[in-house]
This record gives C-alpha cells, sequence and structure tokens, in this order.
C-alpha cells in the first residue's frame, strides 16, 4: 500500500490524503478544505480507478484565473504515490 498526504499549493483546499494499492489502484482520496461537495464526488468517481488514468484526465485542469486546481493538485498527490517504492 502506498499512501501520501499531500500539502496542496495554490488552492483553496489544503491537504490531500491518498492511499493506492500496489498495482496503483486508487483505494482512497480525503482533501481537507476546498469545495466540500464537488471534491467529495471528485473523491468517490477515482476510487476503484487507476492512478496513471487519473493523472491523464485531471493534470493541468486549472481554477479560474489560478494556474492550478483541486483535480490538479490531486493528480500531482498521485504522482508523487506513485513514485513511491
Amino acid at each position: 500500500m502506498k499512501e501520501v498526504f499531500y500539502k496542496t499549493q495554490g488552492t483553496c483546499s489544503q491537504f490531500i490524503e491518498v492511499s493506492l494499492d500496489d498495482d496503483n489502484v486508487i483505494q482512497e482520496v480525503k482533501v481537507i478544505g476546498g469545495c466540500n461537495g464537488n471534491l467529495k464526488g471528485i473523491c468517490s468517481l477515482v476510487k476503484g480507478q487507476r492512478a496513471e488514468t487519473v493523472v491523464e484526465k485531471l493534470q493541468g485542469i486549472t481554477c479560474g484565473s489560478k494556474p492550478t486546481s483541486c483535480p490538479d493538485q490531486l493528480a500531482r498527490a498521485l504522482t508523487q504515490a506513485m513514485s513511491q517504492q
């Protein structure tokens, strides 16, 4: 099991907790801060998905004039989790 407690940057959310199994399938995602309902929905949608697929879909998404977003930060957290041995 791979677990990351990721400190977000440039978003309303503050932290993202990610758990992946050994095949990089997302077991759980929790977001602290941010738009509660939307982020709960995203967390529910990505659970059980391969992290690589989710990263491809979410990386680079912006929020308003910000150069990042909570989904983009989730992609970064997943990338960090996948890099763990």
